[in-house]
C-alpha cells in the first residue's frame, strides 16, 4: 500500500504528512541533528552519526524501493517538522516486524504531529501484511510511553542502565511492541 499524503488541522497549525522524497534529503539532514540536540531521549548526541544529505538520498530512495520501509515526513509551511521512518527486512523469520523511530521538532510539540505520524505508520503496516511494530523508548520519555500505549503497545522488555545521560546517571530503555493480529 502506497501512503497518500494527509492534511491536518490541530489546535490552529495546518501540517501535511507525506512521503519523504529525495528532495527531502538536505533538510532531514538538518532536522535530525537539530532534533539530536533538543532532547536526550535519542539515541546520539548532537553530530553523533551524522547523516549527511547523501546518506538520506540514499536512506529515502532504499525505503521508497522496499515493501518493508517506510518514511514518512511532517511538513509545516513548506518546512519539515519530523519524521517518521520504519525498517523491516527480507528474513523469513523476521520479515513480518518492523521497528520505527520518530522525531518532532520541539516547537511543534502538543500539535499531534507525532500522533498522526504513528497513525499513518500503523495504518500502513497494518494494510501492509505487517504482523509486528516494535520501538524503545528512553523510559523518562513517558508522555511517549503513553501514546505508544494508547496504540496498543505493550512494554515486552526493559534494557536496563542503557542510556548515560549528561546529570551522569544511567536510564533504562523500554522495549515495546504491537501485534496485528488480524494479519
Amino acid at each position: 500500500m502506497r501512503v497518500e499524503q494527509q492534511d491536518f488541522m490541530v489546535k490552529g497549525l495546518s501540517y501535511t504528512i507525506r512521503p519523504a522524497v529525495e528532495e527531502d534529503a538536505k533538510t532531514l539532514s538538518e532536522v535530525r541533528l537539530k532534533l539530536d540536540g533538543e532532547t536526550e531521549t535519542f539515541d546520539r548526541e548532537k553530530g553523533e552519526g551524522y547523516i549527511d544529505e547523501s546518506g538520506f538520498r540514499k536512506i529515502i530512495h532504499e525505503d521508497a524501493e522496499c515493501n518493508h520501509n517506510l518514511f514518512l515526513v511532517a511538513e509545516v509551511h513548506g518546512k519539515i517538522a519530523g519524521f517518521i521512518r520504519a525498517a523491516g527486512n527480507n528474513l523469513k523469520r523476521t520479515s513480518h516486524r518492523v521497528e520505527f523511530g520518530i522525531g518532532v521538532l520541539k516547537e511543534y510539540w502538543g500539535y499531534g504531529i507525532g500522533k498522526n505520524l504513528l497513525k499513518e505508520l500503523i495504518r500502513w503496516a497494518d494494510s501492509n501484511g505487517i504482523r509486528k511494530i516494535t520501538l524503545h523508548v528512553l523510559e523518562t520519555n513517558q508522555k511517549a510511553v503513553k501514546l505508544y500505549e494508547s496504540f496498543g503497545f505493550i512494554v515486552e522488555g526493559i534494557l536496563r542502565d542503557d542510556k548515560l545521560l549528561s546529570d551522569g546517571n544511567y536510564y533504562n530503555t523500554i522495549v515495546m511492541g504491537r501485534i496485528n493480529e488480524k494479519s
